[in-house]
Protein backbone atom coordinates (compact mmCIF):
# COMPACT_ATOMS: atom_id res chain seq x y z
CA UNK A 1 0.00 0.00 0.00
CA UNK A 2 1.21 3.84 -0.99
CA UNK A 3 2.02 5.95 1.49
CA UNK A 4 -1.17 8.04 -0.06
CA UNK A 5 -3.35 4.54 -0.01
CA UNK A 6 -2.15 4.52 3.90
CA UNK A 7 -2.89 7.93 4.81
CA UNK A 8 -6.62 7.79 3.22
CA UNK A 9 -7.10 4.23 5.14
CA UNK A 10 -5.72 5.76 8.48
CA UNK A 11 -8.21 8.73 7.91
CA UNK A 12 -11.30 6.42 7.41
CA UNK A 13 -10.29 4.21 10.84
CA UNK A 14 -9.60 7.47 12.72
CA UNK A 15 -5.80 7.16 13.80
CA UNK A 16 -4.81 10.65 14.12
CA UNK A 17 -1.49 9.60 15.33
CA UNK A 18 -0.59 7.89 12.50
CA UNK A 19 -2.10 10.14 9.73
CA UNK A 20 0.33 13.19 11.34
CA UNK A 21 3.09 10.48 11.10
CA UNK A 22 2.26 9.67 6.98
CA UNK A 23 1.88 13.05 6.04
CA UNK A 24 5.20 14.24 7.69
CA UNK A 25 6.19 10.61 5.51
CA UNK A 26 4.49 11.80 2.13
CA UNK A 27 6.35 15.52 2.11
CA UNK A 28 9.36 13.26 3.61
CA UNK A 29 8.68 11.54 0.20
CA UNK A 30 8.72 14.73 -2.01
CA UNK A 31 4.86 14.47 -2.45
CA UNK A 32 3.24 17.34 -3.71
CA UNK A 33 0.89 19.54 -1.10
CA UNK A 34 -2.00 19.19 -2.86
CA UNK A 35 -1.43 15.67 -3.91
CA UNK A 36 -1.70 14.75 -0.32
CA UNK A 37 -4.44 16.85 0.39
CA UNK A 38 -7.06 15.45 -2.40
CA UNK A 39 -5.51 11.98 -2.12
CA UNK A 40 -4.93 11.43 1.08
CA UNK A 41 -7.06 13.70 3.40
CA UNK A 42 -10.26 14.46 1.13
CA UNK A 43 -10.54 11.08 -0.40
CA UNK A 44 -10.18 10.01 3.19
CA UNK A 45 -13.22 12.28 4.05
CA UNK A 46 -14.92 11.51 0.99
CA UNK A 47 -15.34 8.21 2.00
CA UNK A 48 -16.17 8.33 5.51
CA UNK A 49 -19.33 10.87 4.35
CA UNK A 50 -19.97 7.59 1.68
CA UNK A 51 -20.30 5.55 4.72
CA UNK A 52 -22.00 7.66 6.71
CA UNK A 53 -24.92 7.81 4.06
CA UNK A 54 -24.87 4.42 3.32
CA UNK A 55 -25.31 3.91 7.43
CA UNK A 56 -21.91 2.13 7.95
CA UNK A 57 -21.08 4.96 10.15
CA UNK A 58 -22.65 6.80 12.40
CA UNK A 59 -21.60 10.40 13.63
CA UNK A 60 -19.14 8.95 16.56
CA UNK A 61 -17.01 7.38 13.33
CA UNK A 62 -17.36 10.36 11.41
CA UNK A 63 -16.13 12.61 14.36
CA UNK A 64 -13.59 10.63 14.81
CA UNK A 65 -12.39 10.52 11.50
CA UNK A 66 -12.75 14.11 11.05
CA UNK A 67 -10.36 14.50 13.75
CA UNK A 68 -7.65 12.31 12.44
CA UNK A 69 -8.27 14.26 9.23
CA UNK A 70 -7.87 17.67 10.98
CA UNK A 71 -4.64 16.67 12.79
CA UNK A 72 -3.13 15.69 9.56
CA UNK A 73 -4.19 18.85 7.79
CA UNK A 74 -2.55 21.22 10.71
CA UNK A 75 0.70 19.36 9.79
CA UNK A 76 0.49 19.83 6.37
CA UNK A 77 -1.17 23.56 6.21
CA UNK A 78 2.47 25.17 6.49
CA UNK A 79 3.08 22.93 3.05
CA UNK A 80 -0.10 23.90 1.19
CA UNK A 81 0.48 27.98 2.21
CA UNK A 82 4.17 27.34 0.67
CA UNK A 83 2.68 26.06 -2.58
CA UNK A 84 0.23 28.31 -2.47
CA UNK A 85 -2.99 25.93 -2.47
CA UNK A 86 -6.06 27.68 -2.62
CA UNK A 87 -9.01 26.15 -0.80
CA UNK A 88 -11.80 25.37 -3.22
CA UNK A 89 -13.88 28.22 -1.39
CA UNK A 90 -14.77 29.68 2.15
CA UNK A 91 -17.49 29.43 4.27
CA UNK A 92 -18.56 30.87 8.13
CA UNK A 93 -20.61 28.48 9.86
CA UNK A 94 -22.36 29.51 13.33
CA UNK A 95 -24.92 28.11 15.45
CA UNK A 96 -27.95 31.17 15.50
CA UNK A 97 -28.78 33.66 18.08
CA UNK A 98 -29.98 31.46 21.54
CA UNK A 99 -28.67 28.43 20.86
CA UNK A 100 -25.35 26.47 22.45
CA UNK A 101 -24.85 23.64 20.66
CA UNK A 102 -21.78 22.82 19.01
CA UNK A 103 -21.26 19.24 18.22
CA UNK A 104 -22.95 19.43 15.00
CA UNK A 105 -22.23 22.89 13.87
CA UNK A 106 -17.93 21.17 14.90
CA UNK A 107 -18.42 18.08 12.68
CA UNK A 108 -20.20 20.56 9.46
CA UNK A 109 -17.34 22.63 10.00
CA UNK A 110 -14.44 19.59 10.12
CA UNK A 111 -16.60 18.01 7.15
CA UNK A 112 -16.12 20.96 5.16
CA UNK A 113 -12.43 21.24 5.80
CA UNK A 114 -12.35 17.82 4.65
CA UNK A 115 -13.73 18.66 1.55
CA UNK A 116 -11.50 21.81 1.05
CA UNK A 117 -13.04 24.52 2.41
CA UNK A 118 -11.80 26.98 4.29
CA UNK A 119 -13.54 27.42 7.28
CA UNK A 120 -14.34 30.32 9.51
CA UNK A 121 -16.03 29.25 12.93
CA UNK A 122 -17.75 32.38 14.54
CA UNK A 123 -19.14 29.17 17.52
CA UNK A 124 -22.63 29.45 19.25
CA UNK A 125 -24.88 31.98 19.83
CA UNK A 126 -23.99 33.76 17.26
CA UNK A 127 -26.34 37.56 16.89
CA UNK A 128 -27.56 38.18 12.92
CA UNK A 129 -25.33 41.40 13.12
CA UNK A 130 -22.38 38.93 14.05
CA UNK A 131 -22.90 37.39 11.04
CA UNK A 132 -23.61 40.35 8.71
CA UNK A 133 -20.58 41.74 10.37
CA UNK A 134 -18.02 38.38 9.45
CA UNK A 135 -19.43 38.49 5.71
CA UNK A 136 -18.44 41.98 5.45
CA UNK A 137 -14.85 40.80 6.50
CA UNK A 138 -14.39 37.52 5.20
CA UNK A 139 -16.28 37.93 1.64
CA UNK A 140 -17.00 34.14 1.98
CA UNK A 141 -19.15 32.27 -0.91
CA UNK A 142 -21.26 30.34 2.03
CA UNK A 143 -22.57 31.16 4.80
CA UNK A 144 -23.62 27.90 7.11
CA UNK A 145 -26.25 28.27 9.66
CA UNK A 146 -26.79 26.17 12.29
CA UNK A 147 -30.03 25.35 14.96
CA UNK A 148 -30.31 22.68 17.28
CA UNK A 149 -33.71 23.76 19.09
CA UNK A 150 -37.21 24.82 17.35
CA UNK A 151 -37.40 27.80 19.48
CA UNK A 152 -33.61 29.38 17.68
CA UNK A 153 -35.18 28.55 13.98
CA UNK A 154 -36.77 31.81 13.67
CA UNK A 155 -32.73 33.36 14.69
CA UNK A 156 -32.00 31.39 11.35
CA UNK A 157 -35.26 33.72 9.29
CA UNK A 158 -33.68 36.80 11.15
CA UNK A 159 -30.26 36.60 10.38
CA UNK A 160 -31.07 36.20 6.64
CA UNK A 161 -33.16 39.31 6.79
CA UNK A 162 -30.23 41.45 8.35
CA UNK A 163 -28.13 40.03 5.10
CA UNK A 164 -30.99 41.31 2.92
CA UNK A 165 -30.96 44.60 4.88
CA UNK A 166 -27.45 45.36 4.55
CA UNK A 167 -27.26 44.67 1.62
CA UNK A 168 -25.08 41.50 0.87
CA UNK A 169 -27.40 38.88 0.98
CA UNK A 170 -26.43 38.44 -2.64
CA UNK A 171 -22.75 37.90 -2.08
CA UNK A 172 -23.28 34.54 -0.22
CA UNK A 173 -24.83 31.34 -0.43
CA UNK A 174 -26.57 30.28 2.61
CA UNK A 175 -26.82 26.51 3.74
CA UNK A 176 -29.16 25.83 6.57
CA UNK A 177 -29.50 22.47 9.18
CA UNK A 178 -30.04 20.97 12.30
CA UNK A 179 -32.11 18.72 13.98
CA UNK A 180 -35.37 20.36 13.84
CA UNK A 181 -34.65 22.12 10.33
CA UNK A 182 -36.12 20.91 7.43
CA UNK A 183 -35.90 21.49 3.31
CA UNK A 184 -39.73 23.11 3.61
CA UNK A 185 -38.22 25.35 6.42
CA UNK A 186 -35.25 26.34 4.48
CA UNK A 187 -37.20 26.72 1.36
CA UNK A 188 -39.51 29.29 3.08
CA UNK A 189 -36.85 31.85 5.11
CA UNK A 190 -35.22 32.04 1.34
CA UNK A 191 -31.70 29.69 2.29
CA UNK A 192 -29.49 28.26 -1.28
CA UNK A 193 -29.73 24.90 0.49
CA UNK A 194 -30.56 22.74 3.29
CA UNK A 195 -28.55 19.73 4.57
CA UNK A 196 -29.61 17.36 6.96
CA UNK A 197 -26.31 16.22 8.62
CA UNK A 198 -22.51 16.85 8.27
CA UNK A 199 -22.01 14.53 5.68
CA UNK A 200 -24.78 16.27 3.29
CA UNK A 201 -23.78 19.53 3.96
CA UNK A 202 -19.88 18.99 2.41
CA UNK A 203 -21.72 17.96 -0.67
CA UNK A 204 -24.48 20.60 -0.78
CA UNK A 205 -22.10 23.46 -0.35
CA UNK A 206 -19.83 22.12 -3.15
CA UNK A 207 -22.89 21.65 -5.32
CA UNK A 208 -24.57 25.53 -4.31
CA UNK A 209 -21.11 26.66 -6.06
CA UNK A 210 -21.33 24.43 -8.88
CA UNK A 211 -18.67 21.81 -7.94
CA UNK A 212 -19.31 18.34 -9.06
CA UNK A 213 -19.15 14.84 -7.34
CA UNK A 214 -19.39 13.93 -3.13
CA UNK A 215 -18.21 15.77 0.10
Amino acid sequence: MSTLESLKQNVIDGNSRDVTTLVKQALTEGIPAEQILNAGLIAGMSQVGKLFECGEFYVPEMLVAARAMKSGLDVLRPALVAANVQAIGKIIIGTVKGDLHDIGKNLVAMMMEGAGFQVIDLGVDVPPDKFVAAVREHQPQLLGLSALLTTTMPAMRATLDALQAAGVRDQVKVLVGGAPVTGKFAREIGADAYAPDASTAATRAKAVLGYQGGA
